[in-house]
């Protein structure tokens, strides 16, 4: 069984996972920016199922990236 500390961890990375997608959802960029960073997001939910360390720090290069306008492609 796993420890709380991993639940909570699984259940935070979750919630923000589902933030990350309603927000390259919403953001003025090309579709095809929009896709590669969907995409983007499904990688990290498929390695959070084995590294949920390592996702949540993928998850967090990601979000700094949108956050500073780094996009994939430039757009």
């Amino acid at each position: 069984m796993e420890s709380d500390g991993q639940l909570q961890l699984y259940g935070a990375v979750a919630d923000r996972l589902k933030e990350a997608h309603t927000r390259v959802r919403t953001l003025q960029v090309p579709e095809s920016v929009r896709m590669a960073l969907t995409r983007k997001l499904l990688v990290i939910t498929a390695a959070a199922k084995h590294d949920l360390a390592g996702a949540a720090a993928r998850l967090d290069r990601l979000l700094k990236d949108i956050d500073e306008g780094r996009y994939p492609g430039g757009g």
